[in-house]
């Protein structure tokens, strides 16, 4: 595996991580975790979420088998109401591509990150690691601590 800016700041940083190399198309959160052996619960998949009015996209990283309430999602950011763009938008926002997208990867870009809370079940989530055909374990704790997350309930199921 090729090292990234997602896996260089974990080592700059000293965090624990486990890189899984999937393949490079465009994996849903149950393949992938099928893929790496991992509960589908435990990998976790980053949406893009637009507000109504101005400020940045939110990324919402919900667990593979749920999706993103977008009203208990709006709560937790106090809007009135959040949107999700189409894909080509999303990838436009964040300039990754879907399937790649990752909070790590867009850290300083001032996305608001927020993370479900099952989440807090796990010491370990696996999380897209910055581009197409990478996943990344880490712990919980460093993944709130890198990206500032705030923790809610907004998965549905």
């Amino acid at each position: 595996m090729k090292p990234n800016n997602v896996t260089r700041l974990l080592d700059a940083r000293k965090i624990p991580y486990t890189a899984f190399e999937l393949p490079a198309e465009k994996l849903g959160a149950m393949e992938a975790a099928q893929h790496m052996g991992a509960p589908p619960e435990q990998v976790y998949k980053t949406i893009v979420v637009t507000r109504e009015g101005k400020g940045k996209p939110i990324l919402a990283l919900v667990p593979g088998p749920g999706t993103v309430d977008l009203k208990a999602l709006a709560k937790a950011v106090g809007e009135k109401k959040v949107n999700l763009p189409t894909e080509r938008d999303a990838e436009r926002l964040t300039g990754l591509q879907a399937g790649g997208i990752s909070p790590l990867a867009l850290l300083n870009r001032g996305f608001e990150v927020l993370i479900d809370e099952s989440a807090i079940l796990f010491d370990e989530i696996y999380i897209s690691g910055g581009q197409r055909g990478l996943d990344i374990r880490l712990p919980v704790e460093a993944l709130v601590e890198l990206t500032g997350a705030n923790l809610a309930l907004i998965a549905r199921y």
